[in-house]
């Protein structure tokens, strides 16, 4: 279903993505993360389709499909690196650093960080060039607003 989107991310030099199909990127490694424990709660889910409707403008039921299409995407794809390189060559660094904020919201939304979300997120900031700190404030933020 996805094979030409994931092709264009595996390319030696990807051409910078269309704004749908980084949308689609960051809803599949929002996925990622919250299914990193195992344990993908509904309120996880909930909380991608909430980032997608501010972030982009949509409505519950257009949120609700991103969700859906970045789950199938998410589990079609190989690796944590293709999404983030898709996502870094997209956007501008203080950008990024939203998306490292939107990681935590739905790390943080089912109420537990698990010690593979926290290695995930740690891995993802690096792939994406967001600094420890700028990352540790993303997530300071996240909870001070839960």
């Amino acid at each position: 279903m996805f094979g030409d989107f994931l092709k264009r991310l595996t390319q030696p030099d990807p051409a910078p993505l269309a704004d749908a199909d980084a949308r689609l990127a960051l809803t599949a490694l929002l996925v990622r993360v919250a299914r990193s424990d195992n344990d993908y709660a509904a309120a996880e889910a909930r909380r991608i389709e909430d980032i997608a409707a501010a972030r982009y403008g949509l409505d519950a039921t257009q949120a609700r499909d991103l969700r859906s299409e970045g789950e199938a995407l998410e589990r079609e794809a190989p690796d944590t690196v293709r999404f983030t390189r898709a996502i870094k060559d997209a956007v501008a660094y203080e950008e990024r650093v939203g998306v490292i904020e939107a990681l935590w919201q739905v790390v943080l939304a089912d109420g537990k960080r698990s010690d593979e979300e926290n290695a995930l997120l740690r891995l993802v900031a690096s792939l994406l060039g967001v600094t420890d700190t700028d990352s540790h404030m993303a997530r300071q933020r996240v909870a001070r607003d839960s």
